[in-house]
């Protein structure tokens, strides 16, 4: 039987330990502080912002919500994010993407001032990543080093291959294996024979968004599999881009869907408010 990676008790754990640091800050007079900034009514979205929300409260952060109507301009948003970012009791901003049609994604990361950009999208934090010099850590890819660690496995010197090459997820996740020593594949809707590719992946990360993609014949024996999807089978319940029932049994660890990635994306944000933080109070 695979060992199952619980991603609830592993993010509970991560985020005592912020509440903890937290308690320690606030008798310097010192609350962390989270803006989350949310356009328009995507029920997704919605569901995530109330969950951040929740995480906040549990930690003992601020936090304010500014929700905001679809018809908001750019102009609107930026100024926005240029009075949040001039804010000292605001240490971390994230807005909520996707955004509605005629906003700039990008224009709108590049605004958030590097250090307050607690999702690690800037530029700069994605440059210091590359560099491995970094302060902040996107959270999905965050989340699952912390999943890899918590099996107790070495990821250096194995086999590692990231299925899904998005800047989210993809790009960053593979640097971290790297930087731990790894040796990095990343496939991708170009891969030829991905099933042979993915076959000599000792530790196999898939992050490409398509409902129980990865089947038995992908994975090799033993292989550790860290799934990063989120969707709905053809039945409309919630699963992994991993056929978990069919794979499992070839694992020596694997994480659930849901219950595995999803609940460390939040634990790492409050991680990276928190050292946000402390950078902005000169502590770190």
């Amino acid at each position: 039987m695979p060992q199952i990676i619980d991603g609830k008790a592993i993010s509970a754990k991560v985020r005592a330990e912020v509440a903890e640091q937290t308690a320690a800050l606030k008798q310097r007079g010192i609350t962390p502080g989270l803006a989350v900034i949310i356009v328009g009514d995507d029920p997704a979205s919605r569901v995530y912002v109330n969950n951040k929300k929740k995480a906040c409260a549990e930690v003992g952060f601020y936090s304010e919500e500014h929700a905001l109507p679809a018809t908001t301009t750019q102009d609107e948003l930026l100024a926005l994010i240029k009075c949040l970012n001039a804010r000292s009791d605001i240490n971390g901003i994230l807005c909520q993407l996707p955004l509605p049609k005629g906003l700039d994604d990008k224009a709108v990361i590049e605004s958030i001032a590097p250090i307050k950009d607690v999702d690690a999208f800037h530029a700069s934090n994605v440059g210091r990543i590359m560099l491995g010099e970094y302060s902040f850590l996107p959270c999905t890819p965050a989340g699952v080093m912390e999943l890899i660690h918590s099996t107790g496995i070495e990821v250096s010197g194995k086999e590692c291959v990231v299925i899904g090459r998005s800047n989210i997820v993809g790009k960053p996740m593979a640097m971290l294996l790297l930087h731990e020593n790894g040796t990095v594949t990343i496939c991708h809707s170009r891969t030829r024979d991905l099933a042979e590719v993915t076959r000599r992946a000792d530790i196999l990360v898939a992050a490409v968004g398509k409902a129980k993609f990865v089947t038995p014949d992908m994975v090799k024996e033993g292989a550790v599999v860290i799934d990063v999807g989120m969707n709905r089978d053809e039945n409309g319940k919630l699963c992994g881009d991993v056929d978990f029932d069919a794979v499992a049994p070839k694992c020596s660890a694997i994480t659930p869907v849901p219950g595995g990635v999803g609940p460390m994306t939040i634990a790492m944000l409050m991680r990276n408010t928190l050292t946000a933080a402390l950078l902005q109070n000169g502590l770190e």
